[in-house]
């Protein structure tokens, strides 16, 4: 079973058009809201395109240089569908935002993070584009079968993942009725924010409401209004 199986298909059969992440963006006003169904197609088709465009099978090491947004989640959710191994460098493909398309890859995927889906301008020509490929792949995708001693996220393992992020989620609290309003960003190390923000939230089968470009004075009224119960 990948990491992908073992947090999200709990949400999905739980209840999968209650929202499940909806991300915030304060410097362009971006309101995005995905139900458990919404986000497990754009994971989908993002594996679909790991596997099929870019050779992301199991093992391949992918590494993920983005800022903590919705895309970040289904970036990581489709590369361990299709049973890679994230790392912070000597990857095999990355997937890279404007900030980063100096990381040294074979093969760069750029993600312009634009709500509007527009591509990633300075893209090299020899790269993959999210925004323009992503839509042209299916939104069901059926994983190879994936160790858990298979390594998943750096030094951990899929089951070691799986395990920590479940263990967070009893520890801070997640369950069904969290909803966590969270600017923390998500390091991709087995540890701290991406845990706690993100895979935790998704073991303990509660709710992200996810703001990038926080504006500090609003984070009170939006609590109050996306009736967040946690804060990170």
């Amino acid at each position: 079973m990948t990491v992908t199986d073992a947090l999200l298909a709990p949400v999905l059969a739980a209840d999968a058009r209650r929202p499940l992440i909806t991300f915030y963006d304060d410097a362009s006003g971006e309101r995005l809201e995905f139900s458990g169904e919404t986000l497990a197609n754009w994971v989908a088709k993002t594996a679909n395109l790991l596997r099929d465009e870019c050779d992301v099978e199991p093992g391949t090491r992918v590494s993920v240089a983005l800022p903590a947004h919705w895309q970040k989640a289904v970036a990581l959710l489709g590369a361990w569908w299709c049973g890679a191994h994230v790392v912070d460098s000597d990857a095999a493909v990355a997937l890279v935002d404007a900030e980063h398309l100096d990381v040294d890859a074979p093969l760069l995927v750029g993600f312009s993070l634009d709500a509007f889906g527009r591509p990633l301008a300075d893209l090299p020509a020899d790269a993959v584009d999210y925004a323009s490929e992503v839509r042209m792949h299916g939104d069901h995708f059926t994983p190879e079968p994936v160790a858990g001693s298979a390594p998943a996220l750096g030094d951990a393992t899929v089951d070691a993942v799986v395990d920590l992020s479940r263990r967070r989620a009893a520890e801070l609290g997640h369950g069904a009725d969290t909803r966590l309003l969270s600017t923390a960003d998500w390091p991709v190390v087995a540890e701290g924010g991406l845990v706690d923000g993100l895979l935790a939230v998704l073991a303990g089968g509660g709710s992200l409401v996810q703001v990038r470009h926080a504006d500090l004075s609003a984070l009170d009224r939006r609590a109050e209004a996306e009736r967040c119960t946690d804060r990170l």
